[in-house]
């Protein structure tokens, strides 16, 4: 009788935990979009429209190795509540300024940093607390679910933006987020982040671990763990050689090929549709036997859409045909992303020790994002020096070369050894 109460309130936290991040995250998306054209429309200056991203991406980056220790050393459910609370107060006090005396871009960069920070905690915390909160065999529809609730947000923010913004005042923004976090902070406190919870209790009198030394813990134990080895160095590599994407992308569609800001946006509606679409096939489907294999081919389709965003500039096309290349492009783009995302995923929530997950999660969260700034400048420093076509297919390349070299077949067979015992078989049934 216990174990079904259990699993009905598993039940409970898949959707819970569902509606409560497709709220959060829209009224998050939201607030973005009109903060980054107010920024724009304000000062009509795109270096302190990048002091607002430096401003979200910085803390986070300083911030995530601590996160990780506070993750694995205190209450996680009071981690979260906190900070959703401390998130709904910051923008609480955003729009009392912004009544009181105006918007500053002083008040809105500490704003970014404290969102930053918030958004820092409760994610890291969230994604160490999975395992606690569903049983094991809906990790995967856990994932799922959490990524079709993002996706949602990314397909409905923009239009809702784009709709109130120039309509309504940006106090009117500040409350959609005020009203959003707040019920997230409801949804939350009703849930049991103990649930299927792991974690090794401290003895009576046991002296807390310190800081530093928790974290090089959390690092030895990571180093001991070779699968996730791999991943961190894909990790890092692909979202390095990423930055061709992320910067080429959008300077392509709109300077090269002057594309219009509605077909632009549709591109964009078509990546977040494609996320959504595969979201939703893996939360009806059986969990991945070879995670890591079905990544690695998943980022060498990848490879292959990042050489293929190059066709319309080296093959004269019309506007609707190029319009439509980009759409089933980015539609693939989207699927792809999930593909290589969700079983990575489920794999480190079932093999790292709970205890250590916050810790191991805050470095995965600190090495894929450490050369994301270095990526992002030399890509814009390249994009302007040479063209466009051979930086794609260059870095596709490389990224193809990458992803085959530390996922080499020897690699994959060592990680799992029935591949061995399987390929015999696949033989006499090819035959």
């Amino acid at each position: 009788m216990e174990d079904a109460l259990k699993l009905k309130k598993a039940t409970y936290h898949l959707w819970t935990f569902t509606i409560s991040k497709l709220i959060s995250t829209f009224g998050a998306n939201v607030y973005s979009f009109a903060i980054s054209f107010y920024i724009l429309q304000m000062t009509g200056s795109a270096t302190n429209f990048a002091a607002n991203l430096i401003c979200s991406l910085l803390p986070r980056t300083i911030a995530a190795p601590f996160v990780g220790y506070v993750a694995d050393n205190y209450s996680r459910k009071a981690i979260v509540i906190c900070s959703q609370i401390a998130t709904t107060m910051a923008i609480g006090g955003l729009l009392i300024v912004s009544l009181h005396s105006g918007l500053s871009l002083v008040a809105i960069y500490i704003t970014t940093c404290i969102l930053s920070i918030t958004s820092t905690f409760s994610g890291v915390t969230f994604s160490s607390s999975i395992t606690g909160l569903v049983d094991e065999a809906r990790i995967q529809k856990a994932m799922s679910l959490n990524q079709m609730s993002i996706s949602f947000a990314s397909i409905g923010s923009p239009a809702v933006g784009g709709l109130l913004f120039g309509a309504v005042s940006m106090p009117v923004f500040l409350i959609i987020y005020l009203i959003a976090s707040s019920i997230a902070i409801v949804l939350e406190s009703t849930m049991n982040f103990k649930l299927f919870a792991k974690r090794k209790g401290k003895a009576e009198g046991e002296k807390k671990e310190a800081m530093w030394q928790s974290m090089k813990a959390g690092f030895n134990y990571l180093k001991l763990q070779p699968l996730l080895i791999i991943v961190i160095w894909i990790a890092l590599l692909v979202n390095f050689l990423l930055g061709a994407f992320e910067v080429g992308y959008s300077y392509i569609l709109i300077e090269k090929l002057k594309m219009t800001s509605q077909h632009f946006g549709l591109t964009q509606g078509a990546f977040a549709v494609g996320m959504l679409v595969m979201s939703l096939y893996f939360s009806v489907r059986k969990e991945v036997k070879f995670p890591l294999l079905v990544s690695k081919r998943g980022i060498l389709g990848m490879g292959a859409i990042l050489s293929g965003i190059s066709i319309p500039l080296m093959i004269s096309l019309s506007d609707i045909p190029i319009f439509a290349y980009y759409v089933v492009l980015m539609f693939s783009f989207g699927t792809i992303i999930i593909l290589v995302n969700t079983p990575l995923q489920v794999m480190m929530q079932k093999q790292i020790d709970d205890d250590y997950k916050g810790r191991v999660f805050s470095l995965f969260e600190t090495m894929a994002m450490a050369l994301m700034p270095l990526g992002m400048v030399l890509y814009g420093f390249l994009y302007d020096v040479l063209p466009a076509q051979w930086i794609l297919i260059i870095s596709a390349a490389l990224l193809i070369g990458v992803v085959l070299c530390i996922a080499r077949p020897a690699v994959i067979r060592r990680v799992y050894p029935e591949l061995k015992r399987e390929e015999p078989k696949r033989k006499v049934e090819a035959v």
